[in-house]
Order: structure tokens, then sequence, then C-alpha cells
């Protein structure tokens, strides 16, 4: 399945990439090549919500121990908003008439991943936004980034996870008018979808909006262009600035505005 995403992917895409060496016109991808990696963080008690969110994430036990028939079983139902946690934007988030979750193409989920670090400037200043001149600095010595491929903004803000006050910015419940966090900045976005024909945006920060936003430009621009977005990923500090394999895969829920997600990463 893997295997046919990506040799799909890159016989429409028409790229070369180091997956090409593995992958060839009929065989299966060797996933022993490669290293994963997880970039989500788990669903439990402390998973994080946009502040003005009412509900968590709840599991609820259902059957734990021995059944009738002498056996161990265990059930347990849950429940979430769709966006919290490391989660899935879908272009009908922020696009009337956009595509829902469940209808995003496999071949949107499956694309190659440029990392863009900018963990020095947000740690200058904690409401910091990509820059078109970052992406200039990033292009300069990488090559253009390639239509198709996830653009993932790496900020160093997971290592806050779940710390409400740091990672957010602001705890006072029900309130989200002091948020403080970086994400990317709207020329920039708009030169990346735009410009460069990205897939995807994903940002290991509460939003791909920078915390202080009010109009949410970004996913205006992002989810107008028919672009998704993930929010909340970890580990972006594992990967290389070119070179991965971004799998995302939301939850497919029918006419969903977004969901969760386990989003990994294939380092050839």
């Amino acid at each position: 399945m893997i295997g046919l995403a990506v040799g799909l992917w890159l016989s429409i895409a028409g790229c070369s990439d180091p997956v090409s060496e593995v992958v060839g016109e009929s065989a299966a991808l060797d996933l022993s090549a490669f290293e994963m990696v997880d970039l989500s963080h788990t669903y439990d008690q402390d998973t994080l919500y946009w502040p003005t969110s009412t509900e968590r994430f709840e599991h609820a036990e259902l059957a734990y121990g021995e059944s009738d028939g002498g056996y161990f079983y265990s059930s347990y139902s849950f429940s979430s908003p769709e966006h919290g946690g490391t989660h899935m934007d879908a272009p009908i988030h922020f696009a009337e008439g956009g595509t829902t979750l469940d209808r995003l193409p496999l071949s949107q989920l499956v694309v190659p991943g440029v990392v863009v670090d900018v963990r020095d400037a947000a740690a200058q200043d904690p409401d910091y936004r990509l820059q078109l001149v970052d992406l200039q600095a990033w292009e300069a010595q990488h090559g253009a980034v390639p239509a198709g491929s996830a653009v993932l903004l790496l900020t160093g803000w997971d290592r806050r996870w779940p710390d409400t006050l740091r990672y957010l910015g602001d705890d006072s419940p029900g309130d989200a008018s002091s948020l403080h966090f970086p994400a990317f900045g709207e020329a920039a976005a708009r030169f990346l979808v735009e410009e460069r024909s990205v897939g995807l945006l994903g940002v290991d920060t509460a939003s791909i909006d920078y915390g202080p936003s009010t109009d949410f430009m970004v996913h205006q621009i992002v989810n107008g262009a028919g672009v998704a977005a993930l929010e909340n990923l970890t580990g972006l500090d594992r990967l290389p600035p070119t070179g991965a394999w971004l799998i995302a895969l939301p939850m497919k829920i029918g006419g969903g505005s977004g969901g969760p997600v386990r989003a990994i990463a294939l380092l050839p």
C-alpha cells in the first residue's frame, strides 16, 4: 500500500528522490531501508485543545477483565473534538465548499517532507511568523520547495507539551485572546501555496496561524487553496531539511473539517 502510494506519487509528480532508489516500477517499498519517526502526540487526559473548546478527549471503559466465556476482554469508547492534539485541518475548515477530511486524496497524504527550522527566531520571539526571507534562505541552500510536498515548520514548541501555559502562552479557561506561539506568516504561506503549489503545511504548535492571530489569515489562504494542514506535530527536530517522506493519515470522518492523525516520517 505504501509502496504503491509512493510510487504513484513519484509517477504523477515526476520528481526524483532517494525513495526512487528503493521503489521500482512494480516493487514494494522495503521499510527495512527506512527509519520511522513518530510525529504525533498521544491522545490522553493531557491532550491540549483550543482554549474555547468545551470538550476534551474522553476515554471510557466499557469492559475490562475476564468475560463470561473465561477469556480476557477489554473495550473502550472515546470522543474528541476534531481540532485538538495532533490533527489535520481539512480545507473545509476555513473554506466554504472545501474538501472534507474523508475526501482528501491519498496522494496529498503521502508526500515528500521539507523542514524549515526557525527555532532560533522563535526562541527570541514567541510570536514569530515564518517570513518570505526565511524561505528564500532555505531555497538558496536546498533548492526550490518541491510541488506537492509537505512544508513542516520546526519551532521547537513541542518540548513544551502538555504544559498549557508554556505551549499556548496563556492558560485562561475559555479565553483565546492572549495566546503566544510561533507559526507561518501570511506572505510565506501565500508563496508556498501559490508559487510552490505545496500539498500540506504542518507545524509543531497549536495552529498554522501564530498565537495572537484574530483573522486566521494563514488558514484562509491555505485552506482556500485546497491545502490541508497539520497542527501539534512533534519530533520534527529528528528530520533532515529534505529527504524524508511524510505519511499523515487522519481518521476518515465523513464530512469532517478535521480530525486526529497519526503522522509519521520515513527517513531513507
